[in-house]
Order: structure tokens, then C-alpha cells, then sequence
């Protein structure tokens, strides 16, 4: 058999494939040896020339992520969202797979990796060829993975029908997999697209709802509605006081800014209070310095979340705006109450006289704030029922 170098005739490329032959292609990370994906015959050829063991599943390179519905089935939104943002790139989703796909390019399993590879030529060949390629390195198995045609010809001369000759790979490593076919999401190799890309990425597709507002408005009845429609809530105040458990860079940061707060090297909140909250240019120094903390706490888990296969989350803050925390979401709701029945509500729940819960009303920001910079205002002056009622249709709508 002659091994034909292609560099520009796609057309006899492509046919080399419908036909059942391999043709090895280059793709922005290494060589790719190429056979119909749909062909169990051509498959079968690509594990023979490469020694590949028959237990490890190929992964099929397609076009465009439109492929994800064509072979797979019950394929997650953030799958889409993925393949929007990453493809055509070095990553590889693997999906629950239809039947439509052979058992041997699936080695028996019930899933199968995509992957629509950043090179012109392959991506042409792929649209010329108008199937789905299985196409594992171009290499031996226990070789390393070819960068260029001439490894790829050394490797495979007289083996195989075809090269495309697209030059140097630019990355060099193989695509990274991530398993998308059941939540928890899982990163199944660590390659040339960086998990902290993935993971930021799916954080960034979730419908993060922001609820903020002033005591005794109704924020723990709007989060409780949040929670029954799955959403993943996170309380800021808790985060704050487990980071003051557990974060030493945050507790050093305070030590530095705030020394006469500790004694011993611990934290005594009492006098961390007594020094900012007389000082208001200290109390902004301290929130400056926290909120920096609690924003990558946030984000850290939104990212964790979004691996779960979670889809919406909700972030309480009373400084949500203040705090830069807003800028993480979708969208922000303000829930707001007239003052005289937020002093009941806080006065009954919290056990304390009138005139004390009237300066902690007094002492936050007014409803004009929340009016001004919320996308969604949420009025708790009536009945509970009626509340939740108006919770409904901005959620419907949010969400």
C-alpha cells in the first residue's frame, strides 16, 4: 500500500474515508489517525495499526458541537455551553452515546468523547467527508504522539492509505476529556485546555440570582423559594465567619491591617469591632479586605457547584452591590418592606425593644438604594402568601 501526502485535495482525502480507509490528520494538538467513526470494519483497522488495546474507547471528531445531538443523547446544557465557548479546541466531551454509534468505537461502553479539532484542513476534511471521524494519535500505541507529518509517515508508511500534511501542531499535547455523560462532572485526562478554564466556564453558565436587602425585609423566605427550585444557596455572612475558622490568609491580611485585634496571634472580634465601627475609613478598609476573600470563596463554590451538574444558585449579601459580589450575577433581586413592619418583624424575631430594632433599620441603606441598583424588586408588605406569590413570577422570569 502507498501512503499519499495530501495537502490540499480534501476531496480524495475524504473519499479515502467513506470508503473505509485511514488517513492520518493533523489537529491543533498532535496527529490524529482517522477512519469513519460510523464504520466498525474501519475502526477495527485503526486499533489494528496502532496496537490499540480493544478495552480503550476512541473518541470521534466532528465538525461543529451540532454532532452532540446527532450522536448522543440526553446531552446537558452546560455540554452546549462548552462546546460554544471551547470548540473547535482542545477539549473532548464525553456524552451517554446513541446507538447509531458502533459498540467497538465505544469499546462496548454506553458513552462516547467528542471533539471538533482547531485546524482548517482537518475541519474541511470533516465537512467534506460528511461523517464523524474516530481518530485516536497518530502514533503506536507506547509511542509518543506525532507534532508533524514526517513522525506520522515514519510511524505508518505503507499501513495506512493517507496523510494530510498541515505542518507543525502548535500545542503538542493531547485534548483534555471532561465526562459530562452523568453529574458529577469529571476531568478524565489533564491536557492541553487547563481544568481551571473548565470549571470557570461552567461556574459561568450557572443562573446566579443575587438577593439582597435589609434586615427584617424577608431575604430568608426569597432564599427558601431559591432552594425548592434547586438552586444552591450561599449565605456571605456564613462564608465570612467560616473564613475567620479557617482561612489563615485572610486572618493575616486583617493582622496586618488591624494588629491591635489579636492577642496571642488569635483574632478577638470584639476588639476588631471596637476599632471599625467607630471609624468609618477603617470599617470600609476591613469590608475591602473581606470581600476580597469571600468573592473567591464564592467563586470557588460556583465552580464546585457547576461540576455537580448544578444549574442555578443564589448569593445572599447584605452588601451584594457594595461588595462587587453583584458582578457574578445573572441578576440581582432586592427585597424591600415598609419600615414600620420590618421593626415588628425584627423586634418579635429577634427579642429586642422597638427603639433597637428602629436604629438597625435606620442604620442600613434605604429602599431608594435597592430601587436604583437591583434588576428586580420584590415588595414583603403584606401577607406571606402574597410575597411568595411575587417571588413566583420574578423567579419564572429570572429563571
Amino acid at each position: 500500500m502507498k501512503t499519499e501526502i495530501f495537502k490540499e485535495n480534501f476531496a480524495e482525502a475524504a473519499e479515502i474515508i467513506r470508503a473505509g480507509g485511514l488517513v492520518a490528520v493533523p489537529t491543533e494538538t498532535v496527529y490524529g489517525l482517522a477512519g469513519n467513526g460510523l464504520d466498525a470494519a474501519a475502526v477495527e483497522k485503526i486499533y489494528e495499526v496502532k496496537g490499540r488495546p480493544a478495552v480503550k474507547p476512541l473518541a470521534l471528531m466532528v465538525p461543529d458541537a451540532s454532532a452532540m445531538e446527532l450522536y448522543c443523547e440526553d446531552v446537558p446544557e452546560q455540554a452546549k455551553f462548552l462546546a460554544e465557548k471551547f470548540w473547535p479546541g482542545p477539549l473532548s466531551i464525553v456524552l451517554k452515546s446513541k446507538e447509531l454509534v458502533p459498540g467497538i468505537v465505544r469499546a462496548g461502553g454506553s458513552t462516547v468523547a467528542l471533539r471538533c479539532p482547531d485546524h482548517a484542513m482537518t475541519l474541511g476534511l470533516l465537512k467534506a467527508a460528511k461523517l464523524p471521524f474516530a481518530a485516536p494519535s497518530a502514533n503506536p500505541s507506547g509511542e509518543p504522539s506525532p507534532k508533524n507529518a514526517e513522525t506520522v509517515k515514519a510511524y505508518f508508511d505503507g499501513k495506512i492509505e493517507g496523510i494530510i500534511d498541515g505542518g507543525e501542531c502548535g500545542i503538542g499535547m493531547e485534548s483534555t476529556i471532561i465526562d459530562m455523560s452523568a453529574a458529577p462532572y469529571k476531568i478524565l485526562r489533564r491536557a492541553a485546555l487547563s481544568e481551571e478554564k473548565i470549571r470557570s466556564a461552567l461556574a459561568e453558565n450557572l443562573k446566579v440570582i443575587g438577593i439582597t436587602g435589609g434586615t427584617g425585609c424577608g431575604k430568608t423566605t426569597a432564599l427558601l423559594e431559591l432552594e425548592k427550585r434547586g438552586a444552591l444557596i450561599i449565605d456571605c455572612d456564613a462564608v465570612y465567619h467560616e473564613l475567620l475558622e479557617s482561612s489563615g490568609e485572610m486572618l493575616s491580611d486583617i493582622e496586618n491591617a488591624f494588629p491591635a485585634a489579636f492577642e496571642d496571634g488569635k483574632l478577638v472580634r470584639k476588639k476588631l469591632g471596637g476599632i471599625v465601627f467607630n471609624d468609618n475609613e477603617k470599617l470600609m478598609q476591613l469590608n475591602e479586605l473581606t470581600h476580597r476573600h469571600i468573592i473567591r470563596e464564592v467563586e470557588s463554590r460556583l465552580e464546585c457547584w457547576a461540576m455537580q451538574g448544578g444549574k442555578a444558585a443564589a448569593i445572599d449579601a447584605i452588601a451584594l452591590i457594595e461588595s462587587g459580589i453583584a458582578e457574578h450575577c445573572s441578576a440581582v433581586i432586592g427585597v424591600v418592606a415598609d419600615r414600620g413592619a420590618r421593626i415588628e418583624r425584627i423586634a418579635a424575631r429577634d427579642n429586642i425593644s422597638r427603639e433597637y430594632a428602629e436604629r438597625r433599620v435606620d442604620a442600613q441603606k434605604n429602599e431608594e438604594f435597592y430601587l436604583k441598583n437591583c434588576d428586580y424588586i420584590a415588595r414583603n408588605d403584606g401577607t406571606e402568601q402574597e410575597f411568595i406569590a411575587a417571588l413566583e413570577n420574578i423567579l419564572n422570569e429570572v429563571l
